[in-house]
């Protein structure tokens, strides 16, 4: 029997299940959602769906937005998205309480190659609000079922403020386990604690990470700037092009390459992204 395909506009109903705020300005939120319906869960759950990959949230009568999936596969059905309040559609978002219905359409996009991934040490570096796939990494990499596939785990996070670090009950959990490295940084504290570095996301690779070998892999999510100056401390530690992947997912728009708004060069970043190595992405053109 011929395998169904799925309208790729189709929208599936979700609820809020629960509403928070991530960091002290209250700009980004976290949302937990579940599947109305439990066929839409069990679809979308049921298409590989794996950590770096996003999905669009509708809505009604104000649009959709292309939203990294925050939440691992392995987290049981469940569905997390932290929103960064910058628009309309996430301005309305904002304003949404517990029990309110929306709109979901995916998993979208290429994920990360976990697959390829096993037997590799694994570098997470992330900055701001970008950091929501690194947690569906983290969670997926930690799980009981999938820890043993992977070596060393590394975790760099930073903001500019202690009140604007994200996760941070996971991160209190992160810590406390011998099998994974964490650090967090900020731009800046006056408290006197040594539970931070001081300085940016670049400065802390430069001082912490180790020299690597082919058998290492970064996976870097952040600010543009971010990404941009942490390119440098990771070639100086011995990082391969082809093994430091980017997740270019502020570029997201329709999710399904017809809109053509995404598009570098040749390339369709909804369809064949969000995640290249820097490899890819040197390919592209030069204003990119």
């Amino acid at each position: 029997m011929e395998e169904s395909v799925a309208n790729p506009y189709q929208k599936y109903p979700v609820r809020i299940n629960s509403v928070y705020n991530e960091t002290e300005d209250k700009r980004l939120k976290t949302f937990g959602l579940s599947f109305v319906n439990s066929e839409d869960s069990d679809y979308f759950f049921s298409q590989s769906f794996q950590p770096g990959q996003y999905a669009l949230v509708w809505i009604p009568g104000y649009g959709e937005i292309p939203l990294g999936i925050a939440s691992a596969p392995t987290e049981h059905n469940k569905l997390v998205f932290t929103v960064n309040k910058t628009g309309k559609v996430t301005s309305k978002l904002h304003t949404l309480t517990e029990g309110m219905l929306i709109g979901l359409r995916g998993p979208l996009g290429n994920g990360y190659p976990w697959e390829k991934l096993k037997g590799k040490n694994i570098f997470l570096i992330g900055g701001g609000c970008a950091f929501s796939t690194l947690r569906s990494s983290i969670k997926y990499l930690l799980s009981p079922e999938n820890r043993q596939d992977y070596n060393d785990i590394w975790i760099v996070h930073g903001a500019r403020t202690p009140g604007m670090l994200l996760y941070k009950d996971n991160f209190k959990e992160w810590r406390k386990r011998d099998d994974v490295k964490v650090h967090i940084t900020v731009d800046s504290t006056s408290l006197a604690t040594g539970e931070y570095h001081v300085g940016n996301v670049p400065f802390v690779l430069k001082q912490e990470l180790p020299t690597v070998d082919e058998n290492s892999v970064a996976i870097v999510c952040g600010p543009p700037m971010m990404i941009k100056y942490s390119i440098d401390p990771l070639k100086e530690k011995g990082f391969l092009p082809e093994n430091v992947l980017f997740s270019l997912e502020n570029k997201m728009k329709c999710g399904i390459g017809h809109c053509g708004r995404c598009s570098i060069g040749k390339t369709c970043i909804c369809t064949e992204g969000p995640v290249f190595s820097m490899a890819e992405v040197n390919e592209m053109p030069d204003d990119y």
